[in-house]
This record gives structure tokens, C-alpha cells and sequence, in this order.
């Protein structure tokens, strides 16, 4: 054991590497079988995360090295902070208009249109498509996936389909737009690419999007379904918040572009707008509509905040710490040396986007972006893609994906998703190639 740097130690052939690596394998492990489990994911990395970074600090304490250790904890904070704040203020947003009635409104405007399966089954591909960009894949996947449940009634195939594509096309659409994916909001705020360089990758996610819709289009079922078409009104102040999303986001962009401050600050003045509008809200809240049935008009944002993802906050946590000790000991340079030096880049982010169908795509982007190889803006915008779409070969590949399992009640499951995998995978290897020969100029 020699020391990399003057401020390092390399512990890769130590026992404390050896066990760091199999505290994150064990603890990732626990992760995938949350399904079955039941155990909150953000537990066993937040765990694995305090014995990496324990085990280091002890190495080091015997080496008069504390204060190195110390500084890579900051480092990992400031990484956390600012990507937990801008999700923090993203996820208030959603729970403010969700509880708006905004996604109740949109399923029940989707239902009244009357449309048939196979139409429905673009309806909403496209709307994943079109959404996830904004409100991010996840939310994106939940809201349509309820649609897809209350018009399939027992047509499990149709079920089944519009899952799978709704999960494909909120990846491919999340893609290309920081704030579509955890994957690519890391690659915008570490400043690798500029907001509008996302765009490149609009025609590319379209592709994969489209290649596996058109090829699962002929086995959805040529029927109309059956259900409820009552209307469902949004409550007071609806609209002015989806307003103030859109505002909030251009406080993002603008703060990162034009003043070069973080983005989680334009996120955060936006947040600071809606909590005002709360206030607003419930000053003006008329007395007689509290004896409106089914229409409680209490607008809290705290209890929105409250309501904001903790244990994904918690999980991203874990994982950033985890992957920023192994980075600590070493294995992240080493890694970035094998593949992106031996393998080559292309190659490399390909493999990566492939990887990711099994391992989620946040802690494989989060290696990659400690690795820091030195790419070209096409490479990078080749990963960001990869990263993004390729979790969709695999229903667990994807935290849409396994949201939807569980939602689904048995109608999307692992292997009816593996079944399509062939055509997501040709969808997925069009859309590398359609980015190759489009954005030629970047690499």
C-alpha cells in the first residue's frame, strides 16, 4: 500500500477496498429486491455509505491523513446538497399541483375521449414522451399508468403493452432534457453540457421511443374499452401553479445560464414563489367552500414538502457517498482507465447504457462522473442517452420501471416486459446510431 498522491492512499489491493466493495454490492443487492422486501431502499445504502467512509477514516487516522478523508466528505456533500435542493423544490411542485387535482384531471379528461386501445396506447406513449422532459420520468409513468388502469379493466395484454411503452417512452423522453432524469440533471449541473446541447438528443430519444411503439402497436388488442366518464375539476389555483412551475424552471436555466449560479437556486427562489402563492391561497380561501363536500381548502406547502420522496432523497444520499468513497480508495480511477482507455469511449457508453438495464443508471452516472473521463460534448451526450434509455431493456432497469410493477397489480411484470425486450433493444441500438450519424459534428 503506497500512496497515489501526496493526499491519497491508493487502497484498492487493501482489505478495506476489498470490503467497501462488498458492503456497496451487498447493500445494492438488498436495493433490487425491494419488491419483495419491502425495506425502503435509501436504508441499506445509507448504511453502506457510513461503513465505507469509516472504514477509510480509520486507514487514514493511522496514517496522520484525517483532514484528506475530511475534505472528500465535504466534496460529497456539496454534490448532494445541490442535486437533494433542486429535487426537493422539483418534488414540492408535483405534490402541490397532485394535490390540485392537476393528474386526476388530466386521467378523467383522457377517459371521456372515448378513444379505443390501440389509440389510447399512443395517447399516452406520446404524453410520456411529451411530460417526462418536464415533471420527470417517474411521475410521468405513475400518472399515466393510472390512466392505463382504469380504462384496461381486466385486458391484461392491453395493460401489459401501454406499461411497457409508457416506461419507454418517459425514459426516452427524460433524455433529453435535464430535468427529465436524475441521470441528466448530474451531467447539466457538473456543467459537462449546456441546457440547450440536450436538445441534440430530442431526435435520438425519439427513435427509441418509436421503434418498439410501432413493433408492440399490432399485438394491443382492436377494442374500445369500458369505464367511468365523469368529469373531475381542478381546485382553486391550479393553473396558476403549473405557472409557476414553468416559471421556476426558467429560474433554474436562467441562474445557471446567465449569472452562473447553481441550478438548485432558481429551483429554490422558485419554491419561495409557490410558498407566497400558498400563503395567498389560504388567505383568500372562501369560508363556505369548507362546507363543500369532498373539497377540504387547506393549502399547505409544508405538508407538500412533507410529502416530497424522503426515501429517493435518502437513497441518492447513499449512493453518491458510496460511489464517492470507492472513488476515494481508487476504484473509480482504475475503472475509468480499463474502460474508457481500453475499451475506448464509444464502446464504454454503450456498455454503460447496457448496464444500467440491471444496475439503476444514478449510481452507474454517478461513477461515471467521478471517473470524469475526457470526452468530447458528443460522448457525452452518447452516455447521457445510453444512461437514460437503456434501463428501459429491463423492467427493473428503470425506477419507472419497477414503480410500475407495483402499481400494475400483476398486469406488468418482469417477464411480460422481457418478452418486448428485443424490440427495445433494436429501439435502443437505432437510437446510438440515429445520434452518431445526426450529431456527427460533436464527436
Amino acid at each position: 500500500m503506497t500512496p497515489a498522491t501526496s493526499a491519497t492512499l491508493d487502497l484498492t489491493r487493501h482489505w478495506v477496498g476489498y470490503a467497501s466493495i462488498a458492503t456497496f454490492v451487498l447493500a445494492y443487492a438488498v436495493v433490487l429486491v425491494e419488491e419483495f422486501t419491502h425495506l425502503r431502499k435509501s436504508k441499506p445504502v445509507m448504511l453502506a455509505a457510513g461503513i465505507i467512509w469509516a472504514l477509510i477514516a480509520w486507514i487514514y487516522a493511522q496514517h496522520g491523513m484525517n483532514h484528506a478523508v475530511e475534505e472528500a466528505v465535504r466534496q460529497s456533500v456539496v454534490e448532494y446538497a445541490e442535486l437533494m435542493l433542486f429535487l426537493l423544490a422539483a418534488m414540492t411542485f408535483v405534490n402541490a399541483m397532485t394535490e390540485r387535482n392537476v393528474f386526476v384531471a388530466l386521467r378523467a379528461w383522457l377517459i371521456r375521449r372515448n378513444y379505443g386501445y390501440r389509440k389510447l396506447f399512443w395517447v399516452t406513449g406520446v404524453l410520456a414522451f411529451t411530460l417526462s422532459p418536464v415533471i420527470d420520468n417517474l411521475t410521468t409513468a405513475l400518472v399515466l399508468a393510472a390512466v392505463v388502469l382504469a380504462l384496461g379493466g381486466s385486458n391484461k395484454q392491453f395493460i401489459g403493452l401501454a406499461c411497457i411503452n409508457i416506461v419507454v417512452a418517459a425514459n426516452a423522453g427524460g433524455a433529453f432534457s435535464p430535468f427529465g432524469d436524475i441521470t441528466t440533471l448530474m451531467v447539466w449541473q457538473k456543467g459537462h453540457l449546456a441546457f440547450t446541447e440536450f436538445f441534440a438528443l430530442f431526435v435520438p430519444s425519439l427513435v427509441n421511443f418509436l421503434v418498439p411503439a410501432v413493433l408492440m402497436h399490432f399485438a394491443v388488442p382492436n377494442a374500445m374499452p369500458q369505464g367511468g366518464r365523469e368529469p373531475v375539476p381542478m381546485k382553486r389555483g391550479a393553473k396558476r401553479i403549473i405557472a409557476l412551475f414553468v416559471v421556476m424552471l426558467m429560474l433554474a436555466v436562467s441562474f445557471h445560464n446567465f449569472l452562473h449560479l447553481p441550478p438548485f437556486l432558481g429551483m429554490m427562489t422558485g419554491l419561495a414563489l409557490l410558498k407566497f402563492f400558498g400563503y395567498f391561497l389560504k388567505r383568500s380561501e372562501p369560508s363556505r367552500a369548507l362546507t363543500e363536500a369532498g373539497d377540504v381548502p387547506g393549502f399547505d406547502i409544508f405538508d407538500n414538502v412533507a410529502r416530497a420522496e424522503w426515501d429517493t432523497l435518502l437513497f441518492f444520499f447513499g449512493v453518491i457517498f458510496c460511489v464517492g468513497g470507492l472513488g476515494f480508495i481508487g476504484y473509480l480511477a482504475h475503472a475509468s482507465q480499463l474502460i474508457y482507455i481500453g475499451w475506448g469511449a464509444t464502446q464504454a457508453n454503450i456498455a454503460i447504457g447496457v448496464a444500467s438495464a440491471i444496475v439503476d443508471n444514478i449510481p452507474i452516472m454517478v461513477a461515471v462522473l467521478q471517473m470524469a473521463p475526457d470526452m468530447v460534448e458528443g460522448q457525452w451526450l452518447l452516455v447521457t442517452l445510453t444512461a437514460g434509455v437503456g434501463g428501459s431493456l429491463l423492467s427493473i432497469g428503470s425506477a419507472a420501471g419497477v414503480a410500475l410493477m407495483g402499481q400494475s397489480k400483476g398486469n406488468y411484470t418482469f417477464f411480460g416486459h422481457l418478452r418486448w425486450t428485443p424490440a427495445i433493444a433494436l429501439g435502443y441500438g437505432a437510437s446510438i446510431a440515429t445520434h452518431m450519424w445526426l450529431n456527427a459534428s460533436t464527436f
